[in-house]
Order: structure tokens, then C-alpha cells, then sequence
């Protein structure tokens, strides 16, 4: 393979993935926001697929409660890979903790612990697996323009 094909090869994986790594430090959680505006930003520049102002708030919002988990309840690193897959994009957060996350049961009395909560509402798929080392969690955001799932650009 020629340098250039490599090259090309390597920008078509940076638009359809892009992976970071957090600490635990205070400004974590507004990096990972970060990380996912400027993910979609590409997307939405390349031309790749539409990607509505609600898919990237909503995508800021899963990614910051799955981060805001990790560095909350695991000691260590995280992990946050983005991935455009069809017309959603797979948010997977690894942290150290071999504890899974379970949401607790709605109550609009309790002040905090809703994260899970809110990311299950708000995804396509959530699930949590143990890992060798601490559990992945796995959430499927649609690039839909809105909740009934009608996504700019394409047929119902």
C-alpha cells in the first residue's frame, strides 16, 4: 500500500471512530463532550450522513453520564470509543470497576443517580459487560432528527 492509500485509510477511520483517554481529573467529563461534538462535527462536515443538533446534544449527554459514571465509581483510566455505524454512532465507556451499573427504579423525589436512566431513554441499546479488567458499557445513539426515528435525509 502507498503512502497516500495509508493516509487515506487512516482519515476514513478517524471520521468513523475516534478513541480518548481519561483520568479521573477534574474537566474529564467536559473533555468527553468535547470529544463527541467534534466527533459529530466531522461527520456532519464530511457530508457522511445528516446529523441533526439534537443527535449531537443528545450524544454530548450519553457520553458525559457514562463518563461521569466511570470517574464517579471506577479508580483509574477510562476509556471513550466513538463509532459511526450505519446511522447511530456506539458510544463504549471502559473503566476499571468490575461492578455493573444498574438504574435504579424512576423516582422523581431522588436528587442524582439518574444517569442511567436518562441514557437508556435516550438510546437505541444500552448494555454492560464485565471485561478481564472492570466492564464496558455500550450505548447506541441514532442520528435521527427525531424521536420517532425519521432521519434527515432518508426515507421512513
Amino acid at each position: 500500500m502507498d503512502g497516500a492509500a495509508h493516509q487515506g485509510d487512516r482519515l476514513r477511520e478517524a471520521l468513523v471512530r475516534v478513541s480518548a483517554e481519561y483520568e479521573g481529573l477534574p474537566g474529564d467529563i467536559a473533555r468527553g463532550r468535547e470529544l463527541a461534538r467534534c466527533f459529530l462535527a466531522r461527520v456532519r462536515a464530511a457530508g457522511a450522513l445528516p446529523v441533526p443538533d439534537r443527535a449531537v446534544d443528545v450524544l454530548q449527554l450519553v457520553v458525559s453520564e457514562l463518563l461521569t459514571n466511570s470517574c464517579k465509581y471506577a479508580p483509574g483510566p477510562s476509556l471513550v470509543d466513538l463509532e459511526l455505524a450505519g446511522d447511530r454512532v456506539e458510544v463504549t465507556v471502559w473503566d476499571s470497576a468490575p461492578v455493573l451499573p444498574m438504574a435504579e427504579r424512576a423516582d422523581p423525589g431522588r436528587v442524582g443517580r439518574h444517569g442511567l436512566e436518562i441514557v437508556m431513554a435516550l438510546c437505541q441499546s444500552f448494555e454492560v459487560h464485565r471485561e478481564p479488567v472492570g466492564k464496558r458499557m455500550r450505548a447506541a445513539v441514532c442520528l435521527a432528527d427525531d424521536l420517532n426515528g425519521t432521519v434527515v435525509g432518508h426515507p421512513s
